[in-house]
């Protein structure tokens, strides 16, 4: 995928890479040294810097020049995004990520023996938690302003508290029974709109000692242009192509995720569409065959055309919004391309 101002991610890999290179193993053991081996490689391997990227033009749209220290605190998002990643992973049983072995299935393949798969989890737990930790330490160490540190930091802090709440609600979700629209769309705003773009933006641009009336245009732009980010990682989780997205295309399903997709299907089906999915969405043995007639029944109830409709709504409301925003016109122009890039990507 080809996201606006590709050296921002060139740099901030580099930043990346010299941070865990100094962040080394403190223990001179083969396995903690083969264990932060793994985890720099999925940090630095793979990924679309969209967070790093939005917090570069919410600094940018504030006024920030080019420099350094915003590559810093951009980067310190990308760690945070690994650490949750990790756990989500974990969380939900998954053997793929960006093509490559998950990191708890990576650790598990360490090991021999009946213990390896809980080794895995433990580790991953652990690993994910370090990765939390360094973004933390980098984006404090990233030289801006203390005073405008500060500001950014907190908005870092309800970021993280979000972002964690909704995770939860998503997995609380999977032990309801039913699904509705508004439920999924709740966990959509707080795991990915507010995470995804809003608070990146608002990260930048408070760094850069934004008004409150530029925050608030960040907001205005970054819930939807979110909303619609997630809606379209729904549909690529369920019919996407595992090569493009580097995950399975069975996993949502055999998960049992309240999408807003489900939820659609749900409202919309027929008695014997809701025999099919209460018998296969959501179950693990799950075989391809099944979820093709599953994905079937999302298009034939509606829900498919209708989440596309829903992301080209949020698309539109974020470009409006951004229309009237007092920010350069540089950043404009390039989130405006995001927004676009967000929505429609394929992978």
């Amino acid at each position: 995928m080809s996201f606006i101002q590709p050296d921002v991610g060139s740099r901030v890999d580099r930043r990346l890479a010299g941070f865990l290179e100094t962040w080394g193993a403190p223990v001179d053991d083969p396995d903690v040294q083969a264990a932060y081996r793994l985890l720099a490689d999925f940090i630095l391997n793979g990924g679309k810097r969209v967070r790093p990227q939005l917090c570069y033009w919410g600094w940018r749209g504030a006024g920030g020049g080019d420099s350094e220290e915003i590559i810093t605190a951009a980067a310190a998002l990308e760690l945070c995004h690994a650490g949750l990643l990790i756990h989500d992973d974990i969380m939900d049983g998954s053997e793929l990520r960006r093509g490559r072995t998950t990191v708890h299935r990576s650790l598990a393949g360490l090991h021999s023996g009946p213990g390896a798969e809980a080794f895995g989890q433990g580790g991953g737990i652990l690993l994910g938690t370090l990765s939390l930790v360094w973004s933390d330490t980098m984006l404090s160490s990233c030289g801006v302003e203390p005073h405008r540190l500060r500001a950014a930091h907190h908005v870092f802090d309800a970021m993280r508290t979000e972002v964690i709440s909704g995770q939860y609600l998503d997995i609380v979700a999977q032990l309801r029974s039913g699904a509705s629209v508004a439920e999924a769309l709740t966990v959509i705003r707080f795991k990915t709109a507010k995470y995804t773009v809003e608070r990146p933006l608002q990260i930048g641009g408070a760094l850069a000692g934004a008004s409150m009336e530029v925050l608030e245009s960040y907001s205005r732009f970054g819930l939807p242009l979110g909303e619609a980010y997630q809606l379209r990682d729904d549909v690529l989780g369920t019919f996407g192509s595992e090569p493009e997205t580097g995950k399975s295309a069975l996993d949502d399903l055999r998960e049992g995720k309240r999408t807003v997709l489900f939820a659609y299907a749900v409202r919309n089906a027929s008695p014997a569409q809701l025999g099919r999915l209460g018998s296969w969405y959501g179950n693990p043995e799950l075989t391809e065959e099944h979820a093709a007639e599953l994905r079937q029944i999302l298009c034939d109830t509606g829900a498919l055309a209708r989440v596309e409709e829903m992301i080209e709504e949020r698309v539109h409301e974020a470009v409006t919004a951004l229309a009237t925003a007092r920010i350069e016109p540089e950043a404009a122009r390039a989130l405006a391309l995001l927004a676009d890039q967000l929505a429609h990507r394929t992978n």
